[in-house]
């Protein structure tokens, strides 16, 4: 079997969020793949592709695992995007510094749009959260899921009634 060239997971911080975007393990690479959750003090880890490996051995080292797939290349349906926000408030209201991971197979479409959305809602130009996440995950996004991002609206769904009008973490 060929083995691609998997880039390496990258964390992308923003406003006291912390987001990793990395690729599929497999089964067989699957004891690193949860070290390098560790190591980045992952606490949740969302998959928006199929599952192709065994999530149970990540579950017992305490990482919590969401299955949120979506189709390859295509944007997240609303249910999915309502999830995520509300995945987001929660950890990072309960859970400061903490770390959430998002990956789909290569980690350079579905997981990068989630991660771009959570800029976008705590006030970043959709073009400035993509350079962002670009800067660090060369070829993320395709035209479609640019153009969603380009046309999403936010509605400030991780800013905290009882705060002042700033992102959920500061």
């Amino acid at each position: 079997v060929a083995r691609m060239n998997r880039p390496a997971p990258v964390e992308i911080t923003f406003n006291g969020m912390r987001f990793l975007i990395t690729h599929n393990p497999t089964n067989s690479t699957l004891n690193k793949f949860t070290e390098e959750l560790k190591k980045y003090g992952v606490t949740t880890l969302v998959r928006v592709c199929e599952a192709t490996y065994d999530k149970s051995p990540i579950e017992k080292d305490g990482i919590q695992v969401l299955d949120w797939p979506f189709d390859d290349g295509a944007p997240p349906p609303t249910q999915i995007v309502d999830d995520w926000f509300s995945l987001l408030k929660s950890r990072f209201r309960e859970e400061p510094g903490c770390c959430i991971a998002v990956h789909c197979v290569a980690g350079l479409g579905r997981a990068p749009v989630l991660v771009a959305l959570a800029l976008i809602e705590c006030g970043m130009l959709y073009e400035d959260a993509v350079q962002f996440i670009r800067q660090k995950r060369r070829g993320a996004f395709n035209s479609k899921q640019l153009l969603y991002l380009e046309k999403y609206r936010p509605k400030m769904r991780l800013r905290f009634k009882d705060e002042t009008p700033s992102c959920c973490i500061q």
